[in-house]
């Protein structure tokens, strides 16, 4: 990758453009290689000017807050989109909805929507990334999906153009959104329910003290690092088969959620990478299920 000679070819922007960033300060998990160019947009607007008029055979990959997001060790090619503070924003609406950036943060938008006295957006709360992570993956936790409150999503496509789609134009299902790959999201319209705010704040500190009990937030990690399987929880299949805590090089299997990898500081993306798979492969002889990563892997190997 010559980040320097990419950087040529792409045009001017308001945001910022940087050749060859170190991805690993942008991911939970602290590992990975460098992107090619990195390009923080200013706003919207910036952000479909830059795809309108970047060369199509540079490949275009969007990062979130890098929360179930793992940079292998070769790094990205082409251009890494970040989206950053043009895409924060939280706005009130009528009956009940609100409208939220795509970096906004899921317990930023839940904690909003608290504030303003409106329920049935509080499982956010325990989705650990942000509003356009939880559209590309119809984020869940705890009895909700994304799925079960939006309303419309904004996005711009490869070729800078603006569009809007609909709850049914995001072809949801578990973990899964069917709209094109190429859309890049920047807002969502998102309804909640009029509420108490004193029960709502109280429900999201549940969240809180559940997560905090049964999953290991403080390590380095990615979130839940398999789908569930229809009718099968990860976590059991990965425990019945012998593996919590099994380990490779500097990354393990969590004790207390054998659903979740952990960097113990100085593993690299080939030793999380070959955990996840030598997991698979395990249950799979122990069980016959076949876990689905839920964990974004994006990059070339070293």
């Amino acid at each position: 990758m010559d980040g320097k000679a990419l950087l040529a070819r792409l045009p001017a922007v308001r945001g910022r453009l940087e050749p060859e960033f170190p991805l690993a300060d942008l991911t939970w998990f602290r590992t990975g290689g460098p992107a090619e160019v990195l390009f923080t947009p200013a706003d919207e607007d910036d952000l479909a000017a830059f795809l309108a008029a970047t060369p199509a055979d540079v490949p275009v990959t969007v990062l979130g807050v890098g929360s179930n997001t793992l940079v292998r060790d070769g790094g990205v090619p082409g251009v890494v989109i970040r989206l950053g503070r043009g895409f924060g924003g939280l706005e009130l609406l009528e009956n009940s909805q609100i409208e939220a950036g795509t970096a906004v943060p899921d317990v930023k938008a839940a904690r909003f929507a608290a504030d303003n006295g409106i329920d049935g957006l509080t499982f956010l709360r325990g989705i650990p990334g942000t509003i356009g992570g939880a559209l590309r993956m119809n984020g869940g936790a705890y009895g909700g999906e994304t799925k079960d409150v939006l309303i419309s999503a904004r996005a711009v496509d490869r070729q800078g153009r603006k569009i809007v789609l609909n709850n049914a134009d995001m072809g949801y299902s578990y973990r899964h959104c069917g709209a094109a790959a190429d859309l890049i999201f920047t807002s969502a319209v998102l309804q909640g329910r009029p509420g108490d705010k004193a029960a709502i704040l109280a429900a999201m500190d549940e969240i809180t003290a559940k997560r905090e009990l049964t999953q290991p937030v403080k390590s380095r990690t990615g979130g839940s690092t398999f789908k569930n399987p229809e009718g099968h929880k990860s976590w059991q299949l990965i425990d019945a088969a012998g593996l919590r805590g099994l380990r490779v090089g500097g990354a393990h299997m969590s004790e207390l959620h054998c659903n979740f990898l952990i960097n113990d500081g100085n593993a690299t993306a080939h030793d999380i990478e070959t955990l996840g798979e030598t997991v698979r492969e395990r249950v799979k002889a122990h069980s016959g299920v076949e876990l689905e990563w839920e964990i974004k892997r994006i990059g070339v190997p070293a």
